[in-house]
């Protein structure tokens, strides 16, 4: 296909030239001839190849371009095949070429051909001839430059776009994980509970499998959120399916699971931005997970403190810590959560016993200054380490 292209704008070149050049012979001694035309012609054929080869493609244009004038045939538009082979070669990147030509052409047409005709040979001619290659160069290097800017402005929106879906992927990737861990953690714990009991207490067995059944239709439910937000048809919703308007929701599920969870807000519990709201609730729910499954324990504690420029998650538990197996991605994610909106997250092992995950996260829009990680509270270890150290010094984590 682009080789016809190719053919079709060379002929087209080629008999423009011949046609032209016929007819303002009419108005001046003497025809081109046959020699003259197949000069012509040949020159505008020539640019079939322009894309294959245009350095040689502009040497053969120029060198009958200029037989032709040397020969002092009648004048007309010589020179478009010429310009086009100059353009072509200049803007496939052989430039050196293209300057070349521009030399060589100078020489040639302003001193070789007016010697061969028997004219003088004059400065102004001269110096017009080098005016008009200097504006021919210089239109060639504006539409390169051109050219390369919009490439380099199309390589810029292909670049960001791979990272906006890299960024998707993993904000897609971090929900559902969040959302199938804690549920799945859950319903882990009382299938274990149920058939421990089936024999010896069914009435406690169903009350397992009852807690079963609510938390799979929980889990089931927020997946089917985040599926039709991907199916829907144009931009994807923002807004988050969660929040901390839920927290009961996973006092409730921990009770299931036979986790006593207290919570503690401090300070005005004043609307927060919806990104903001899903990242607590989520590093809540994440943590949550983590005693559950981890820390052997009956009882853990939230505390949510609202400050005025910040929000600080902290949960707590006294159970045993363990150590990170290197497969999982809770704390991890959670670290993400905090960074991805300006803030922080610490987690590890206190010095009293158990387990603690501290974040402090900005309340106003994502991209403000990281908090500061408070000294640690009496009788435990100060949260200064980030949440990639946490995840290797801590407890292995909720998902799997």
């Amino acid at each position: 296909m682009q080789r016809r292209t190719d053919l079709a704008i060379a002929a087209g070149v080629a008999g423009l030239t011949v046609a032209a050049t016929a007819l303002t012979s009419r108005y001046h001694d003497g025809t081109p001839g046959v020699l003259g035309f197949a000069l012509l012609g040949g020159a505008g054929l020539a640019l079939t190849w322009r894309r294959d080869n245009p350095g040689a493609v502009l040497a053969a244009v120029l060198a009958l371009t200029l037989a032709y004038w040397l020969l002092d045939l009648p004048g007309g538009p010589v020179f478009l095949p010429l310009i086009v082979a100059f353009f072509s070669a200049h803007l496939e990147g052989r430039r050196l070429a293209a300057a070349l030509s521009l030399a060589g052409g100078w020489i040639g047409f302003a001193f070789l051909a007016p010697l061969a005709r028997g004219d003088a040979v004059t400065a102004g001619g001269a110096g017009s001839l080098a005016a008009w290659l200097l504006v021919l160069l210089g239109a060639a290097e504006a539409i390169r430059w051109r050219r390369a800017y919009r490439a380099e402005a199309r390589r810029a929106r292909e670049d960001e776009a791979r990272r906006q879906r890299g960024e998707e992927r993993l904000r897609i990737a971090r929900e559902l994980h969040d959302v199938l861990a804690h549920d799945i953690s859950l319903i882990n714990v009382q299938a274990g509970v149920a058939l421990h009991l089936i024999d010896e207490r069914p009435e406690q067995a169903r009350d397992a499998l009852a807690a079963i059944k609510h938390a799979s239709k929980d889990a089931l439910g927020e997946l089917r959120s985040v599926l039709e937000a991907l199916r829907a048809d144009g931009p994807a919703p923002r807004a988050p399916t969660a929040g901390l308007a839920r927290l009961d929701e996973v006092v409730a599920g921990a009770a299931a699971a036979g986790l006593r969870l207290d919570t503690e807000i401090e300070g005005d519990p004043a609307p927060l931005p919806a990104a903001v709201d899903l990242a607590a609730f989520r590093i809540v729910q994440e943590a949550v997970t983590n005693v559950i499954r981890h820390a052997g324990t009956a009882s853990a504690a939230v505390r949510l403190r609202y400050e005025p420029g910040d929000l600080v998650v902290e949960v707590c538990d006294e159970g045993v810590g363990g150590t990170v197996n290197g497969h999982g991605n809770g704390l991890a994610g959670m670290a993400e959560r905090a960074a991805a909106l300006g803030g922080t997250l610490a987690a590890g092992p206190r010095s009293g016993g158990g387990f603690r995950v501290y974040a402090r996260l900005p309340r106003s829009t994502p991209g403000a200054s990281p908090g500061v990680s408070p000294p640690g509270l009496p009788g435990e270890t100060s949260p200064e380490r980030s949440g990639d150290e946490a995840a290797r010094r801590g407890r292995s984590e909720a998902s799997p």
